[in-house]
């Protein structure tokens, strides 16, 4: 049987997720997808936008969408601090694909000054990011 460690995923409104039997996570880094496995050596990074991917010792594969944060490894323990996430079973998929297609049209829309083209990018990523957590891109 694979080694496991704990992992906890904390946003301002709760504990999102807790388990201390995770074989692998897979975060959105800044500086590229990070792979953290059991016994990893102790780090920090800085989250950007994207989906968090844990894989359990029961088989379950949990995807967590983030808009970006922090996480800590130490002691066979992740500890992940998010502005936002959401689990993928929590996530309105049809508003997700409205939200994407809202940002879409406003960035094809390039010729309008009254639009903030990095909000729209943004927003793009980040309903791009629930639909992937949620498997419906």
């Amino acid at each position: 049987m694979a080694q496991t460690f704990s992992v906890e995923i904390v946003t301002p409104e709760r504990v999102l997720f807790s388990s201390e039997q995770v074989i692998s996570l897979t975060l959105p880094a800044w500086e590229g997808s990070l792979g953290i496995l059991a016994l990893h050596a102790p780090m920090v990074a800085a989250l950007r936008i994207g989906v968090i991917t844990i894989k359990q010792a029961n088989g379950d594969e949990v995807r967590i969408s983030t808009t970006g944060g922090f996480m800590e490894v130490a002691n066979n323990k992740a500890v992940i601090l998010c502005d936002i996430a959401e689990l993928d079973k929590e996530i309105d998929v049809e508003r997700a694909k409205r939200a994407l297609e809202r940002a879409l049209e406003r960035l094809r829309n390039f010729q309008d000054p009254t639009i903030d083209r990095e909000r729209a990018r943004r927003a793009k990523e980040r309903a791009t990011a629930r639909l992937k957590a949620a498997g419906a891109i």
